[in-house]
């Protein structure tokens, strides 16, 4: 199917992802005259359309308070409200009725992935998703045979051109600058392989803690809840060949080839943690063993990538928050007997956010003065991140014109989980770290040969 939707209808509109981001982006659509004619909001909340624009008014206020009365007034006009239970065909039925002449609207499933099998079959039988869309929230699944579970169930509704699995990292800006850095100059072809390339470390660091989703987070887990998904897939852009054209289905097939060919996780590689305070957190099991921190190695079994280690690190209760990649390139062949110019650190270093974007290329130069001596720099292209696009409004807008290209595909979904399968049930321990601190010291062995890990800096202080 091609062409714009004709009509956009939101489950789960009075939970806390619509009132924290699609209210916004959809109102920010609005400003642009991107959104559909008709907007519906489906709830189990005992509310009335009213209360239903009084939340979006409030959730514009906080969240896009840029977007001036007329904009909010017109996005509030357009939503009707339909309270009703998921389970419940009556609510499909009377859904099917305000549709009414609608023959190509969005569904977005913005509910618990348990009820995305209920809402999608009701849909089904009551004859509305013979030409409409489907937009369904991560997580895709808990494990690989799970997701093989959604997927057959979501496939069995609408295909996969027209169902859009949404991760909001893979809409953000500093991702999508990654995609554009890597192919928009010649220079990284040469080295961008085995020959030149050491290792590469990604890092996703995270200040603050569990907060709030301290009961979810419990259930998942750092490798559940930002490995497997975002991390994976931001390693499979940093490593993906050029796709043969500019199609969506092109860009997703060089991806899907990258996790295809991720070397599947054995737990001899991989390092689980746990902040101190974190069983004290509301909502935590009593002697949980959920890691709120992994460090791991891979590799990419490619012609290009082969005999490169891949390492990976995510936590919570870090020192910094920063999500950062660091290409670490292999010491110049000089003799270790007549070494007049000692190699230093030759990287390319990408911060993803979320204070900025940076790239930055590690180089050494001679010290000012009259003797040979180095010193290790590193020049620097920064960009601020002020006014960019929200990642909910680009994602929203390209599913609303029918545009996958940042949409994860069934085989790249099923493919990452193959990828940390094997450790989904941990059997090694795991090691309690300080607040404050880059997770246990027993994740450094990991990296030993290479130099250890790059912690990312804090613009602030000039520290790790």
């Amino acid at each position: 199917m091609t062409g714009v939707s004709d009509a956009f209808v939101l489950f789960g509109a009075s939970g806390d992802l619509a009132e924290k981001k699609i209210f916004s982006a959809l109102g920010r659509l609005e400003a642009s005259g991107a959104l559909p004619p008709r907007l519906f909001g489906v709830a189990k909340s005992g509310w009335q359309v009213e209360q239903l624009r009084d939340r979006i008014r409030s959730s514009l206020k906080a969240h896009a308070p840029d977007l001036g009365a007329p904009v909010v007034e017109a996005l509030c006009r357009k939503f009707d409200y339909l309270d009703g239970d998921y389970r419940d065909e009556k609510t499909f039925k009377t859904l099917a009725t305000q549709l009414g002449q609608s023959v190509a609207p969005l569904f977005y499933l913005a509910i618990p992935p348990s009820l995305f099998g209920s809402v999608a079959d009701l849909l089904k039988k009551n004859h509305l998703t013979q030409n409409a869309r489907l937009i369904v929230e991560k997580p895709f699944g808990r494990d690989l045979a799970s997701a093989i579970e959604l997927n057959r169930t979501l496939l069995g509704i609408v295909p996969e051109e027209r169902l859009f699995r949404i991760d909001h990292y893979l809409g953000k800006d500093p991702v999508l600058n990654l995609v554009y850095f890597r192919f928009a100059n010649s220079f990284l072809e040469p080295v961008w392989n085995n020959r030149y390339i050491d290792n590469i470390q990604i890092t996703m660091s995270e200040k603050f803690g569990v907060a709030d989703r301290a009961a979810f987070y419990d259930e998942v887990g750092a490798v559940r809840d930002v490995v497997q998904n975002h991390l994976l897939h931001t390693l499979s852009i940093l490593a993906m060949e050029p796709p043969i054209n500019a199609t969506a289905e092109a860009n997703r097939e060089e991806k899907t080839k990258i996790l295809k060919a991720i070397s599947p996780l054995v737990e001899n590689r991989i390092v689980r943690g746990q902040y101190q305070g974190y069983l004290a957190e509301k909502g935590v099991r009593p002697h949980s063993a959920t890691e709120t921190f992994v460090a791991l190695e891979t590799s990419i079994e490619t012609w290009r990538w082969s005999g490169v280690p891949v390492f990976i690190r995510a936590g919570k209760c870090l020192a910094i928050t920063a999500t950062e990649i660091m290409v670490q390139f292999k010491k110049p062949p000089i003799s270790v007997t007549h070494e007049p110019f000692p190699p230093g650190a030759n990287y390319i270093r990408f911060r993803l956010g979320p204070d900025r974007v940076e790239i930055g290329l590690g180089a050494r130069a001679k010290r000012p003065g009259p003797t040979m001596v180095g010193q290790p720099i590193e020049l620097l292209v920064m960009r601020n991140q002020a006014g960019e696009e929200e990642p909910y409004e680009l994602l929203l807008g390209d599913a609303i014109r029918g545009d996958q290209n940042l949409f994860t595909s069934q085989e790249a979904v099923e493919a990452a989980w193959r990828v940390v399968d094997p450790i989904l049930k941990p059997e090694h321990p795991i090691y309690e770290y300080p607040a404050g601190s880059m997770g246990p010291g027993e994740a450094e062995a990991l990296v030993a040969q290479h130099g250890g890990w790059h912690n990312p800096k804090d613009p602030a202080s000039g520290t790790s």
